[in-house]
């Protein structure tokens, strides 16, 4: 089953390094929820926005080692 990109440029390596970008950033952004909900008092939400910042910052250091291994790859050959 083949999917269809909308991506500008057809390339995994750009795939990459966008869905890596986009998690840190999320992982940033979720600083600014934590601190909202604890500021209004919401420990539940800013719990959750926690867990969300955690399976962020996963996601971007388990894309930047991909990158380091697809990176480290290329140059060798």
């Amino acid at each position: 089953m083949s999917i269809e990109s909308d991506t500008p440029v057809k390339d995994r390596t750009y795939d990459l390094v966008s869905v890596l970008e986009s998690s840190l950033r999320n992982a940033w952004t979720m600083e600014a929820y934590i601190a909202d909900a604890e500021r209004e008092g919401d420990e539940e939400l800013a719990e959750w926005f926690r867990k969300i910042q955690h399976n962020s910052f996963k996601a971007g250091e388990q894309g930047k080692q991909l990158l380091r291994e697809r990176l480290g790859r290329s140059a060798q050959g």
